[in-house]
């Protein structure tokens, strides 16, 4: 089994889920992509995730982001799990929770630590960029629900970077001031860039407003 590692080309699939047999890259199509994994349905921590995830539905609508979650129970407890997350968070969960009970999506992407567990997988999360390469990866114990404000706020880094030469600081949020890239040296082409001016802290260490402000 190979590791993913950021850059490398999320592998294609074919699995059922609850909204229908994916296959993944015809499903993706120019979207981003955030596929999480979750140890077993009916667990606490998972019901609040897949709830939260659904709860933000038009903040990765607004991003072309594309949700989507994977446990290895098969598609009869995810059907009947679903209807839990949507009376307990009160919500409706409107993307594929894919039914992984042969392991193979787990599998094709290192979701099972055996030191951790045999069978469950841990909490990953992989950002797939439209281009269907890894862009962000993490990985939590079974016991410690994700943070998605933080998820939210890597793509808006990522989208943000891609566009433009900058490099977004510690705890940075959409909004804030940015630093330019230390590859970026003519003059002309950072007043053209950004022509909100910049403040040099050190020669390496440039800030300027958010360019897409």
């Amino acid at each position: 089994m190979t590791t993913l590692r950021l850059g490398d080309i999320a592998p294609d699939f074919t699995q059922d889920s609850t909204a229908g047999p994916v296959r993944f890259y015809e499903w993706a199509g120019d979207a981003w992509v955030v596929l999480f994994s979750h140890p077993a349905d009916f667990t606490p921590v998972c019901t609040t995730e897949l709830g939260k995830t659904a709860a933000l539905a038009t903040e990765f609508a607004k991003r072309n982001v594309k949700p989507i979650a994977v446990s290895v129970d098969p598609l009869k407890s995810h059907s009947e799990w679903v209807l839990d997350i949507n009376q307990t968070q009160n919500t409706t969960v409107n993307f594929p929770i894919l039914a992984d009970a042969d392991q193979k999506v787990a599998r094709l992407y290192d979701m099972i630590h055996p030191n951790a567990s045999t069978t469950a997988t841990v909490r990953s999360v992989f950002i797939i960029d439209p281009k269907k390469v890894i862009r962000t990866t993490f990985t939590y114990p079974a016991s410690t629900g994700r943070n998605f404000d933080e998820i939210l706020r890597v793509i808006d880094s990522l989208q943000l970077t891609d566009s433009h030469k900058v490099a977004t600081p510690a705890n940075w949020k959409d909004g804030d001031d940015v630093v330019i890239v230390p590859s970026l040296q003519d003059p002309a082409e950072i007043a053209e860039r950004f022509p909100k001016g910049h403040t040099v802290v050190r020669p390496y260490l440039r800030v300027t407003p958010q360019p897409n402000r």
